[in-house]
């Protein structure tokens, strides 16, 4: 199964080609053929082709390259097979306007390909734009392509997926809004007898509904609710057609059960010395180990009283616990522990802000011309405010850092200083007590 990933390059170029091509991942153990290839440009200096481009265009600034990575599962493909796909993919996708680099590592029980591609064409010195939608129409339409013509299983969703607040609330057995709508509607199938009694027993207990030969879908709304429910999204058994083949078997003398199974008992099982094992908690670690340690120190809980009295630059940074406390939660969320994911996070944020902001240029030159699109520069501007407060915290972070680092390490320093003091009067008055203490008789 191939799984791909794509990475914007902002700097320094040359050392992510020096990691593409690095001989000791990309050589075959048996001394067989080296697994690179170069598609518009020289091997040997791809990197230096790059440049040339885009001082050719005046486009030396911004992203300078897009680093894809195509991998396979461990046992899927063979070494030659994968970088075959690599070098497809990447000639369909990119061949016709860019340089680029492709090369397979073997270093990993799971193949991968590493594409790496200018980020200005040599055609006609057009940038790449990356953006969502090009991903699934581009990079993971024609990958799936790749993949199904040399027999590799491909990532495709099978069906729409259930809302989030449902399978939790599904998971941890609390009730939902569509769950008690169909618990209303099996109570007002098994008190009617018609389909118009059926919608009558369902408007005495307060359901607004909507129907009728002139409304697409039959929807209804419970007791204050805010929005109307579409029967269709409540599953199997509880559309029109269903609702009135549920009613006929309650006038045959059938339970009006719903057409939706019931879900089956859970197992029970017997525990030895009547003790259930304990799941060990998930360790922190990281980044994120490293603010929640020095949150505890900033007093973000009532500390010990042995606790060995803090220095006095660490005490006085709890005027940022808010500001500390805030990126421990954004590092928490976006499950970041070390440099690498907060720059590769760092630089997916910076690529939707450069598409946006390419788009509501365009906006402008169209408005400029006379187009009304205020509403849609609006929409972007309103979308642009997030994200790069989301940027700007990954700056903050990156810096916090390490000063964090430093402050923890002067709280070691006190903490070590204090139990060596400690110590040394511990040792004092046993030198004391043993000197008058009086002889034994």
């Amino acid at each position: 199964m191939a799984y791909d990933k794509i990475i914007p390059v902002r700097a320094r170029l040359d050392h992510c080609a020096d990691y593409v091509l690095n001989p000791e991942k990309t050589s075959l153990p048996d001394g067989g053929p080296r697994l690179a290839t170069a598609i518009n440009c020289q091997l040997d200096t791809a990197y230096w082709d790059m440049m040339a481009t885009k001082r050719r265009w005046g486009k030396s600034g911004g992203v300078q390259g897009y680093h894809i990575i195509h991998s396979y599962t461990p046992g899927e493909v063979t070494p030659m097979e994968a970088h075959e796909m690599g070098v497809e993919l990447a000639q369909r996708l990119l061949g016709d306007k860019y340089e680029v680099i492709v090369s397979t590592h073997l270093d990993h029980d799971h193949l991968h390909c590493h594409i790496l591609f200018n980020s200005v064409g040599f055609m006609d010195g057009a940038k790449f734009r990356n953006n969502f939608q090009d991903y699934y129409r581009d990079i993971r339409g024609i990958s799936n392509e790749v993949s199904r013509a040399h027999g590799v299983s491909v990532i495709e969703p099978e069906a729409k997926g259930e809302h989030y607040a449902e399978w939790s609330a599904g998971q941890s057995g609390k009730a939902t809004v569509r769950g008690l709508i169909r618990q209303d509607m099996d109570a007002a199938i098994n008190s009617a007898f018609t389909y118009q009694t059926f919608w009558e027993q369902l408007a005495r207990m307060g359901y607004t509904i909507k129907r009728g030969p002139n409304v697409k879908h039959t929807a209804v709304r419970p007791p204050g609710g805010a929005r109307f429910i579409r029967l269709a999204s409540l599953g199997d058994g509880y559309t029109e057609d269903a609702i009135k083949e549920r009613l006929a078997g309650v006038r045959r003398g059938e339970s009006p059960i719903a057409a939706s199974p019931p879900k089956p008992p859970s197992r029970r099982y017997a525990v030895k010395n009547g003790l259930l094992p304990r799941r060990p908690h998930q360790k922190l670690k990281g980044f994120r180990a490293l603010y929640v340690h020095y949150l505890y120190l900033l007093g973000i809980r009532r500390p010990s009283p042995k606790r060995p009295p803090l220095p006095f630059s660490v005490r006085k940074e709890v005027t940022r616990l808010n500001r500390y406390v805030a990126q421990f939660r954004f590092l928490q969320a976006n499950r970041v522990d070390n440099a690498a994911q907060l720059a590769m996070l760092g630089d997916a944020l910076q690529a939707e802000i450069d598409a946006l902001t390419d788009q509501r240029k365009d906006l402008y030159r169209r408005k400029r011309r006379g187009q009304d699109v205020d509403g849609e520069i609006q929409a972007i501007t309103q979308k642009l405010r997030p994200l790069r407060q989301k940027l700007k915290t990954c700056g903050q972070i990156e810096q916090a850092v390490s000063h964090i680092r430093s402050q923890t390490e002067l709280c070691r320093d006190a903490q070590r200083k204090e139990q060596e003091h400690q110590k040394a009067i511990t040792k004092t008055r046993q030198a004391r007590s043993q000197k008058f203490s009086p002889p034994d008789r």
